[in-house]
């Protein structure tokens, strides 16, 4: 008779020396499976004399049964064990204080955006966006710069596309990344909506690259037109924002320039923050003043441009560089104004 006593020891003690789920499967699979140790002894059984075939029968029967109970036993013993050390690995303690993810924080420039706005807003200046990918008419000609006038040098503007389109007011000229944000100027007199006060701020692009420049940089514009407005009531805006950005002790001049679309001009200028207004050496200002951005009376042929009688409305407006703006706050402390853009954590997470 086929000795089932013996594979049930062997089986016990394969058991015992399983430690772990892969081991106790291959126990099984080498004792209980197709072609294991047990179906090789039930296969012997038919080859048994008559008389002895039923009592090889019962005790195929009982074998099989008896280690299958072994292997359940075995199995589940494994898994409270692997249960208990899982619940000692993964045990926390729900009382203790928890550790809050790391929160982002807005770039330096958008905060500074978003504060230019709010006080502009306080004036009853109207946040609007125009086209960053703009036509040359807006860009230029409509502000009173014509087709191959060298002020256009002065701008070293990205031409994108060659195509022209038909207007009311004729050829639109070509695309262009828009090198400052005076495009919005036409764009908002053709709506035929006055008075108007309103700030644009966008993306700008000039192939620039310096310690006060970079080839893409932020701007903001203000355009204000109505009836009877002077210079004093640019001055007057342009005091506010000095006062709530930089604080009432902070030093700013206008200085007389000339641009194409504003008329009379000026340059607006600020005590550096670098140097502290001594000029000489600083790297940035050189004079103890920087230039922060243009403005003036906007011109009668601007104001044609956009369908609006000169001799009716006046206007003023202003842009300034968002960058250059920031970096003068006081205490900012940057002498480059590059390090904005250069993706360095260590800078950005300062603020």
């Amino acid at each position: 008779m086929p000795s089932f006593e013996d594979a049930k020891k062997e089986f016990r003690a394969a058991l015992a020396g399983a430690q772990d789920a892969p081991a106790l499967e291959a126990v099984r699979i080498a004792f209980l499976g197709r072609k294991g140790r047990l179906g090789a002894l039930m296969a012997e059984v038919a080859a048994q004399p008559e008389a002895e075939r039923a009592a090889a029968g019962r005790a195929a029967n009982e074998a099989k049964a008896e280690m299958e109970r072994a292997f359940a036993a075995a199995r589940a013993a494994l898994d409270e064990r692997e249960s208990a050390a899982r619940e000692e690995r993964e045990w926390i303690d729900v009382t203790e204080p928890g550790q809050w993810p790391a929160a982002g924080h807005l770039h330096p420039v958008s905060a500074a955006i978003a504060e230019i706005t709010d006080i502009f807003s306080t004036v009853g200046f109207t946040r609007v966006r125009a086209p960053e990918i703009d036509w040359d008419w807006y860009a230029f000609e409509a502000l009173n710069m014509p087709k191959d006038h060298p002020a256009r040098d002065d701008w070293e503007t990205f031409f994108v596309a060659e195509t022209r389109t038909q207007s009311a007011q004729g050829a639109k000229g070509k695309v262009v990344l828009t090198p400052h944000t005076t495009n919005v100027q036409v764009r908002a007199l053709e709506k035929g909506v006055l008075p108007l006060r309103l700030i644009n701020i966008n993306r700008v692009y000039r192939r620039q690259s310096d310690v006060t420049h970079t080839p893409m940089f932020h701007q903001f514009e203000g355009l204000m037109v109505d009836k009877n407005l002077t210079i004093g009531d640019l001055k007057g805006v342009l005091e506010h924002f000095v006062r709530a950005y930089f604080g009432p002790a902070r030093a700013a001049r206008l200085r007389p320039h000339h641009f194409r679309f504003t008329e009379p001009s000026f340059e607006i200028d600020i005590s550096c923050d670098l140097c502290g207004g001594r000029g000489g050496s600083c790297r940035v200002c050189k004079s103890g003043w920087l230039e922060l951005g243009g403005a003036g009376m906007v011109h009668p042929n601007v104001l044609k441009s956009g369908g609006v009688d000169p001799d009716v409305y006046t206007g003023f407006a202003f842009g300034w560089g968002v960058e250059r703006t920031l970096t003068m706050r006081q205490g900012m402390a940057i002498d480059d104004i590059r390090i904005l853009y250069r993706d360095d954590l260590r800078f950005v997470e300062q603020f």
